[in-house]
């Protein structure tokens, strides 16, 4: 008899029976979970400081870039550090269908982070042109600069130039 008064009880009190399973449930959950951090909390501390220590190398992170973009970088490496070639002869090279056919954007991109000293570039190409081709001071200027030829800036130029001898 008594079982059905209970009953009838919840029936009658559908609201506060909803509240009163929500706290049990709440109260259920709250205690699983702050059992675990109990009998686990040496292992949650160091997983703590992990996931802090490794947060500030994913914010060093470069956004993601295109893919198109990372081998339009790669390959200016390539033309800028190893054949000394000029800032505009490098991106003359990645947008040429007859190089690296790249979109003019990847070809920015690349130029705008592509690690080089052009200054070094273009005394590496003077050097170049003194010893294998025996060309004058005047000349070796006017084939980096000339646009059929190394594409440096006069800057550059006139910086290869004033250190071909030393």
């Amino acid at each position: 008899m008594k079982s059905q008064k209970e009953g009838n009880w919840f029936k009658k009190h559908k609201i506060l029976t909803v509240i009163l399973g929500l706290i049990i449930l709440g109260v259920i959950i709250g205690a699983s979970s702050g059992d675990t951090s109990t009998t686990t909390d040496s292992s949650n501390t160091d997983s703590t400081t992990s996931k802090t220590e490794s947060a500030p190398a994913k914010e060093e992170k470069k956004p993601d870039v295109p893919a198109e973009y990372t081998s339009a970088l790669n390959q200016a490496n390539s033309y800028a550090n190893n054949m000394h070639m000029s800032k505009k002869g490098v991106y003359d090279q990645l947008v040429s269908e007859y190089g690296g056919q790249f979109s003019a954007e990847a070809a920015q991109y690349a130029i705008d982070n592509v690690k080089a000293d052009w200054n070094a570039n273009a005394l590496a190409k003077a050097k170049d042109y003194q010893s294998q081709q025996s060309l004058s001071p005047s000349a070796i200027r006017d084939q980096l600069t000339s646009d059929y030829g190394e594409k440096f800036t006069q800057e550059e130029a006139d910086y290869a130039i004033a250190h071909l001898n030393d």
